[in-house]
């Protein structure tokens, strides 16, 4: 069997995976996109896209396709007991994206992908090998068996593809306890169509976020989520956990009325030590998977991508005994660990304070924020939340001004 030969091989074909794929091919870059599954998956899962990502994305005019269909979130407030304890402000953070942008995540992929080549679809990566000058992957496309040969390998399958990575490559993970109920409303009369509520609740956190079009996300932590994982529950049971979840953290009645279907989700963390080994690369939730409360992961690969890419093309095309390619990798892959580091702990804190607890505890801690969102400190909180802390921030505000 002859191998099909190409300069970079990416496995997956997600949002990170098309985005690299796309910024390759726009600097010359043969690259070929393999996907396991046979046709995109349908819903709108990820919906943030932050200013950081935003201002990356610029420069190929992603940013601006994925803004003519998002809704445009330039602030937060944290409510608990029916009135306002706190307010984040991302439209006082400066740059030329001072919002999040919230948008179906098919949107997303189809405004970051544009350039990239068709993916090839139903091909399951079996193995990858590297070999003088190159690496090999074994995959199968149906029934029948094929390889591809590249130069370079990324992988950006998600936990999926961490096992294509695995050993060379080593990290950590561990599963949490909690559960999550999700809804998207196609619309939701009476809620502000710019801001993002969390609403504290001692029976758990309920967060609401604005679609396009006038619609809402609803997140709610599951009280029943530990038994539901282990029996089949169907999106009615679901919904109907929801409502009385919207009800009893709100008291908007009509806004759980609403609520139609429902599903659950559970979250992970999963950080590797390290994102390359040679000519293998991991990008995106196979290198990084942290909790989607807060809505950092998609942005995170979609960063690690569009920084990759001009590095990846210059060491690609490196001349012989010259080092510096090396070195800009090596500290891209130190840039990119510390900003999921970063993110990781911010997930983490979010479920925390997420989570149910006794009405003494929930006291103190609403007590705590109040103090805290009337202080110096909120305006961190703002620049934490658009993850203003990536350690590739900056540069990415740079290429936005100069792409806007």
């Amino acid at each position: 069997m002859r191998a099909a030969t190409h300069e970079v091989a990416v496995v997956g074909a997600g949002p990170t995976g098309l985005c690299l794929a796309a910024e390759l091919a726009r600097r010359g870059v043969d690259v070929v996109v393999l996907e396991r599954r046979s046709a995109p998956e349908p819903g709108t899962r990820a919906i943030g896209v932050h200013p950081p990502a935003l201002a990356a994305l610029a420069p190929s005019g992603a940013a601006e396709r994925i803004l003519a269909e998002a809704a445009r979130i330039p602030r937060g407030i944290a409510r608990s007991g029916g009135r306002a304890i706190g307010e984040v402000r991302f439209d006082r953070l400066g740059g030329p994206f001072p919002f999040v942008a919230a948008v179906p995540q098919a949107v997303t992929e189809a405004a970051v992908s544009a350039g990239s080549p068709e993916p090839m679809r139903g091909a399951e990566v079996l193995g990858v090998v590297e070999q003088p000058g190159g690496a090999l992957l074994r995959a199968r496309v149906g029934t029948e068996d094929t390889e591809v040969r590249a130069r370079a390998v990324v992988v950006a399958a998600g936990a999926a593809g961490r096992g294509l990575v695995l050993p060379r490559l080593s990290g950590s993970a561990r599963a949490c306890a909690d559960r999550y109920l999700m809804a998207d409303l196609a619309d939701a009369p009476g809620q502000p169509a710019d801001t993002a509520i969390v609403t504290l609740d001692a029976h758990g956190v309920l967060e609401s976020f604005p679609l396009p079009g006038g619609g809402r996300r609803l997140v709610a932590w599951d009280a029943g989520g530990a038994d539901s994982s282990r029996t089949a529950v169907s999106h009615e049971q679901h919904a109907d956990r929801l409502r009385r979840a919207v009800t009893e953290r709100t008291g908007d009645v009509g806004l759980a009325a609403r609520v139609q279907s429902a599903t659950a989700f559970g979250i992970r963390r999963s950080l590797l030590h390290r994102m390359r080994a040679g000519r293998v690369f991991a990008i995106g939730d196979t290198a990084h998977e942290v909790s989607p409360i807060g809505g950092q992961g998609m942005n995170l690969g979609l960063l690690d991508a569009v920084t990759l890419a001009p590095l990846l093309a210059r060491w690609l095309r490196r001349t012989e005994g010259d080092p510096e390619p090396e070195r800009v990798l090596a500290r891209w892959e130190h840039r990119r660990l510390a900003s999921a580091r970063t993110a990781a702990r911010l997930a983490g804190l979010n479920t925390a304070l997420g989570r149910a607890r006794s009405p003494h505890s929930h006291a103190a801690l609403i007590a705590a924020i109040s103090v805290a969102a009337a202080g110096p400190l909120v305006r961190l909180a703002a620049r934490a939340y658009a993850m203003g802390f990536d350690r590739d921030a900056p540069r990415a505000a740079r290429r936005g001004a100069a792409g806007v």
